[in-house]
């Protein structure tokens, strides 16, 4: 598979990572990619961005060094509404769309609660990717999630991150497994996210072939080597 695009990463504005946008875009073209995401967290993580932060992209070219930059947000779903932590306005002028769990700030319910935030989520056309949704952040139906994204046309994430023992997540594996034999079943395509915080991280997706080599998850039903498919995804939402 000849990677080409990974639209999760983060920059030092999201307050816990460690790399400027000019290295994590020196890190893309070292790595060959052709797109490359700026996702840096929504305001309800501690120490992160600002609506300022996003409604300043304007000033951001959209290519540098050959590589092709989109700027968006890993949008925080606060609570089993499926409220966000950005306004409307603000998540309508951003490049990618990508809205996630957070231990730290949802205030999450029964895994039905749960469930029901994110296919709210899913089908709200403002969003493209659902962000790392078996990383065990909240306990949710699998199965209902993946049926939601083939009837909406959304991509789910399998993040590098989630996968890594550092991290501790110790459901992620067992849970990623689950939603790649379901993806199998209902012909569901998955973007892999490196969800890097510094940039050596970058397209780092070594976890998440292991776990696709596991489960024998077909190529086809994978997005990131192919951009002219990632992008008119993009413009289909």
């Amino acid at each position: 598979m000849n990677i080409a695009l990974d639209v999760h990463t983060h920059t030092v504005a999201s307050g816990h990572a460690y790399s400027s946008l000019q290295e994590m875009v020196a890190a893309a073209r070292g790595k060959g990619l052709k797109i490359l995401g700026i996702a840096d967290h929504g305001p309800a993580i501690q120490q992160t961005c600002k609506d300022i932060y996003f409604t300043n992209f304007h000033v951001i070219p959209r290519e540098i060094d050959g590589v092709k930059l989109l700027m968006g947000a890993e949008i925080n779903i606060l609570n089993t509404k499926g409220d966000f932590d950005l306004k409307e306005s603000t998540i309508k002028t951003l490049d990618v769309r990508i809205a996630g769990i957070h231990s730290s700030c949802f205030s999450g319910g029964t895994k039905e609660e749960n469930t029901k935030a994110v296919v709210h989520v899913i089908r709200n056309p403002l969003i493209d990717i659902i962000s790392h949704p078996a990383d065990g952040s909240a306990e949710l139906d699998l199965d209902v999630i993946v049926q939601e994204a083939r009837c909406n046309h959304i991509l789910l994430e399998v993040n590098n991150s989630s996968l890594n023992p550092n991290r501790g997540k110790k459901k992620a594996w067992e849970n990623n497994r689950q939603m790649l034999n379901l993806c199998m079943k209902y012909g569901v395509k998955v973007i892999m996210g490196s969800d890097a915080h510094i940039s050596y991280d970058v397209a780092n997706y070594k976890y998440v072939f292991q776990l696709m080599e596991e489960v024998g998850f077909p190529a086809e039903l994978v997005v990131n080597d192919k951009p002219e498919f990632f992008m008119e995804f993009l413009k289909q939402r």
